[in-house]
């Protein structure tokens, strides 16, 4: 079955795709190696319904010994109801049905009445009060089931075996098939994600450079995230990045890095249109703390094992990147020890972005030839991060204006500003002078963008208008145009309408009869479609509230609504709310409520003698043995099964009928799936001819 998924799957995307022929695409030959096999997936859909049944039109052996069974199994039911119905044994029985154990069909006998009955005792009940007894009479046509029963699995064997072999032959195409599906599937699949991520194809090269546009961390929320701008490898190779915690400092390093090897794996990029990015042999990354007491490492430590990993892979053609270079030790050694190590990488040609809180690498990145500051922005006033990376600033920690915002005297503050260094004050004060000046350039730049908007916006509308009152006048020329032409062409036509009529008035006697014969016509067709409506009506079920004109007597016509049979009714418990009915050889038994009256007893009718079966427990048998199902959802199912099964289970019966309905399948499947792993159930099937076929289940209690 899953073969032919698969091969049902290939055949439907070689059908999509030539819907959309046309265009010369690189997907072309994936989807020249799919190989559509509609003649292996018939043949497995044909022969196999589902994981417990097979088709009887799986071979012509198969459904000729099914055929065969289904006539014995009939031959047995007739030969049964007839003695149930007999003076002679009626007497004898439990109660006036036939049913199956172990697979072989028998009686319900009283146990003080067992000598009286001939055959083969199969069962017995709970109770000990009735005993289940194959009459001799089928015992022959029973065995004779038994022996179908076996040629009818090896006939399943045989055809599963068939179409395994049929299966191997086709194996090459079916796994070129599948290898080309799945890799369609991935190639569209990375476009899915595209889409959602409103994702554009960056500029590949192999140069080290990187400049993303308005890049956005693919796992940041939408909504949240801040789309920042990067550059690395043209004008410079390594990036400083500074500013205050929770700026953003670690997402921008890890948005290159992500960004990078999602490029590699053939992504498109959430970045906007032009962006470049490089392949790189090598991606290195020391980002986190991987601080570990089974380990006895300590931060410093984790961070230098990692870097050692790195100095010693790093070549140039490796991305390295780095969280908070030099942390974790003494200040002066970890700057130190962090520009030592910055240079030693620069000097093998590696690109770099690492992020720090030491001001020694914000000097270091000024001094240096192709190494650059950048800088998370962070409002002091409002003491939130801004999330934007500005290359070619370095940042300020802003760790006192954060204290002094939040509370701590400004006495300490200033007794802390005395500790710092002059040359440190001197370098902040440039710092923050650079960024005002830095500010004041943006704000100007942003009103001269403002007005250059509010120009061309004033240039549009103006070109609109000119556009419009253009269009407006060559409307109005159409217009009128048209009106002339539709004038003259009225005049005409209505020259050509006098002419005609004066034709028409010397032929209008001549068509007067055939004017008749046509009405004529049309009544009695309309008339036959009138009545084809009323049939229609009336053969829809009735599916709305119905009262019964009065109570119900035995011999009264009825229909079954629910089973659309029709048939007499013989007797009627209105404490039980039930009725029985015989509807030709079968004698059945439903709720009143499910019953419409069609009239009285007709004289001429003799009634037959029916066939009892048993799959029609619902029925055929009492009420505690069988359910219906119909109309409920699975869960609902489940749950009123689960309660029927422990309710029969007490009762001491052994066999129970579902009727499920045939519908859409789906509810049975559903049972079905649940009475195979349900403890207290042997085994369960599906009702044959006369039992409800599809629309039931037959479950055998344990």
């Amino acid at each position: 079955m899953k073969v032919a998924q698969t091969i049902k799957t290939v055949r439907e995307i070689t059908v999509w795709h030539e819907k959309c022929a046309g265009m010369e695409t690189v997907l072309d030959d994936l989807f020249n190696s799919l190989y559509p096999n509609k003649y292996l997936e018939d043949r497995i859909t044909n022969a196999i319904l589902s994981e417990t049944e097979i088709s009887d039109n799986a071979s012509a052996d198969l459904k000729e010994i099914r055929r065969k069974m289904r006539h014995l199994e009939n031959k047995i039911r007739e030969q049964l109801d007839s003695m149930i119905h007999s003076s002679h044994y009626s007497k004898f029985l439990r109660d006036s049905i036939v049913t199956q154990r172990n697979g072989r069909f028998v009686v319900p006998v009283k146990n003080e009445h067992r000598g009286e009955v001939s055959g083969m005792v199969h069962d017995t009940s709970g109770s000990g009060a009735t005993v289940f007894i194959e009459p001799q009479a089928v015992v022959d046509a029973n065995n004779e089931i038994k022996v179908l029963q076996s040629k009818e699995k090896d006939e399943i064997e045989r055809i599963l075996s068939e179409l395994s072999v049929m299966t191997g032959e086709f194996q090459d195409t079916i796994k070129i098939s599948f290898d080309s599906a799945t890799s369609l599937d991935i190639i569209f699949a990375k476009a899915h994600l595209a889409y959602k991520m409103k994702a554009s194809r960056p500029l590949l090269n192999a140069d080290g450079e990187i400049y993303l546009k308005k890049a956005r961390h693919p796992l940041i929320d939408p909504k949240k995230v801040v789309p920042v701008d990067i550059n690395l490898g043209s004008d410079f190779d390594s990036l400083v990045i500074t500013g205050a915690n929770t700026g953003g400092k670690t997402v921008s390093i890890k948005t290159i890095g992500l960004l990078t090897a999602m490029a590699e794996c053939g992504f498109m990029l959430p970045v906007s249109d032009n962006s470049k990015i490089s392949v790189f042999k090598h991606i290195l990354a020391d980002i986190g703390d991987e601080q570990s007491i089974e380990q006895s490492l300590s931060t410093f430590s984790s961070h230098m094992t990692n870097i050692v990993n790195i100095l010693n892979i790093a070549d140039d053609e490796s991305l390295v990147l780095i969280d908070e270079l030099g942390a974790g030790t003494d200040p002066v050694e970890g700057a130190a020890l962090a520009v030592s190590i910055l240079e030693n990488l620069r000097k093998k040609g590696s690109k770099i972005a690492s992020t720090t809180h030491y001001s020694e690498l914000k000097e270091y990145a000024l001094k240096t030839d192709r190494v650059e500051n950048g800088c998370c922005e962070f409002d002091v006033n409002s003491l939130r991060p801004t999330y934007r990376l500005l290359i070619g600033m370095p940042g300020r920690s802003n760790a006192l204006a954060i204290a002094l915002r939040l509370g701590i005297d400004s006495e300490i503050i200033d007794f802390a500003k005395t500790l710092i260094s002059e040359e440190d004050t001197k370098f902040e004060n440039a710092v923050d002078s650079l960024e005002t000046a830095r500010k004041q350039l943006e704000d100007e730049k942003q009103a001269i963008a403002n007005e250059r908007e509010k120009t061309e916006k004033e240039k549009q509308k103006a070109l609109k208008m000119l556009s419009d009152s253009e269009e407006k006048s060559k409307k109005e020329i159409e217009r009128a145009k048209n009106e002339a032409e539709r004038i003259v062409e009225n005049a005409k036509r209505a020259g050509n309408s006098l002419l005609l009529e004066i034709e028409q008035l010397k032929k209008e006697q001549a068509k007067q009869k055939n004017l008749d014969e046509i009405a004529r016509k049309a009544k009695r067709a309309m008339r036959e479609q009138m009545d084809k409506i009323d049939d229609f009506s009336d053969s829809l079920n009735d599916d709305g509230e119905y009262v019964l004109p009065r109570p119900l007597k035995i011999g009264d016509r009825v229909k079954i609504q629910s089973l659309g049979n029709e048939g007499e009714v013989i007797s009627v418990d209105s404490n039980k709310n039930t009725v029985f009915v015989q509807s030709g050889f079968m004698k059945l038994k439903a709720e009143i409520d499910d019953i419409r009256l069609l009239g009285e007893k007709k004289q001429t009718t003799k009634q037959k003698s029916g066939v009892r079966s048993v799959g029609s427990s619902k029925m055929n048998a009492s009420a505690a043995s069988s359910v219906d199902l119909r109309g409920k959802t699975v869960e609902e199912a489940m749950m009123d099964l689960d309660m029927f099964i422990d309710s029969v289970l007490r009762s001491g019966l052994n066999e129970i009928t579902i009727i499920h309905g045939k519908g859409t399948g789906a509810l049975r499947k559903g049972i079905h799936i649940y009475l195979r792993k349900h403890p207290n159930i042997r085994t369960f099937r599906v009702g044959t001819f006369g039992e409800g076929e599809e629309g039931v289940t037959i479950a055998e209690l344990k």
